[in-house]
């Protein structure tokens, strides 16, 4: 896969729609070429000391931020008619949904891969784990910031490169 998105996101709470971060890298013709990188105001608009401890984000980095309308209104056009590709595509997949119907906005049935699935499948045996830092390592990325979306962005579009 050559041209694609990576994408990331980490929520506030349990609730799929309460992204409070997004990161996007995009990749043509094999290259990464582009980055993008945002916190968002979560809706619902409440943090989990679980998802704190995890990201470390909280409700005070966010107060300002845009919501993700705003800040899909900017990303949008930049994806265009790519596929995306996640770690664990379905909860990203499922967050980018959630974050659609939140806030009433057209979802075009986005075509996602998984960097996951596709670790299963091919690295099954060679690795003692399949989480994102492990697979990262072991394709040659070395992830310093696990859990920022976009260094588990970047980690997975480097992982795609070299599994899918």
């Amino acid at each position: 896969m050559d041209n694609f998105v990576a994408i990331d996101f980490e929520t506030a709470n349990y609730v799929r729609s309460s992204v409070c971060s997004i990161g996007l890298v995009f990749v043509q013709d094999g290259e990464i070429v582009d980055e993008r990188y945002s916190l968002i105001k979560p809706y619902p608009n409440y943090y989990l000391s679980g998802n704190t401890s995890i990201h470390g984000l909280t409700r005070e980095d966010t107060c300002d931020a845009p919501t993700f309308e705003e800040v899909w209104e900017q990303f949008e056009p930049l994806v265009r008619n790519l596929p995306f590709v996640a770690h664990n595509a379905p909860f990203d997949r499922s967050c980018l949904i959630a974050a659609h119907q939140a806030y009433d906005l057209y979802y075009p049935n986005y075509q996602f891969f998984c960097t996951l699935q596709a670790s299963r499948r091919k690295l099954r045996g060679l690795i003692p784990n399949h989480q994102l830092h492990t697979v990262a390592a072991f394709c040659g990325f070395d992830l310093e910031k696990h859990h920022n979306a976009l260094a588990d962005a970047e980690a997975c579009a480097h992982i795609a490169l070299k599994l899918l």
